[in-house]
């Protein structure tokens, strides 16, 4: 049907060859048009965190219907959502529209320095126990490339702590070896590598984003073809 397929691909196309366009045109216009798009664009993710909440309070409500293994924890999603909305809708008895005196910390403040980050630490914190796993398996010298990257790799991480420099001074006279050495390997060959990642992930996107607006890519709008 074409007002499901070519109405979204025209505007795409136009939508997408003026955002282009305007970074490049000096003019007032230009300007009221990026101020206008952006706009816009908080406007849908603000409904993109709606639709988010949404999908994420259903899935956990259909693991404690259904009992899935782990549906406990689910409960203290919904727990942790209704408590920080009533804190923030009632903001110290200020009422939600109306802001807190400055240098107050709110309830609904203390829950997320408090409870929030502490948590959103420790995950983070247990995260270092599979990075160091996966780099055990990773830097196995079983080839040349290997070797040199665990070579690479003790120095770098030798050079960020300080017994490195006490290291340095008493067996080679100088207590900025190590971290001298670990800044030229982050400094000149990790920043080759990931200023080449990086080209290489650019492009990528300017090939998908010139597919998308001459609409060669449209798996965006739904359907196989």
């Amino acid at each position: 049907m074409w007002y499901k397929r070519t109405i979204p691909l025209l505007l795409v196309f136009v939508l997408g060859a003026a955002a282009f366009v305007q970074e490049y045109v000096p003019s007032p216009l230009a300007a009221d048009f990026r101020l206008e798009i952006t706009t816009w664009f908080r406007i849908i993710g603000g409904f993109g965190l709606f639709i988010g909440v949404y999908s994420l309070l259903h899935m956990h409500y259909s693991r404690i219907r259904r009992h899935q293994p782990g549906w406990g924890y689910s409960f203290f999603v919904f727990l942790g959502a209704i408590a920080m909305i009533a804190l923030g809708l009632w903001n110290d008895g200020w009422g939600p529209l109306t802001p807190a005196p400055k240098g107050r910390l709110t309830a609904f403040e203390w829950g997320y320095e408090y409870i929030q980050v502490p948590c959103g630490a420790t995950i983070f914190s247990i995260l270092a126990f599979f990075m160091a796993s996966a780099a055990f398996r990773t830097f196995r010298a079983r080839t040349l490339s290997a070797a040199l990257l665990l070579l690479a790799a003790i120095v770098v991480m030798f050079g960020q702590v300080p017994v490195s420099e006490w290291v340095g001074l008493h067996l080679l006279g100088d207590s900025q070896v190590f971290p001298v050495v670990k800044n030229v390997l982050m400094d000149y060959l990790n920043l080759a590598a990931k200023r080449g990642i990086m080209l290489g992930i650019s492009l990528g996107a300017i090939s998908q984003s010139l597919r998308i607006l001459f609409g060669l890519e449209r798996s965006y709008l739904g359907g196989s073809d």
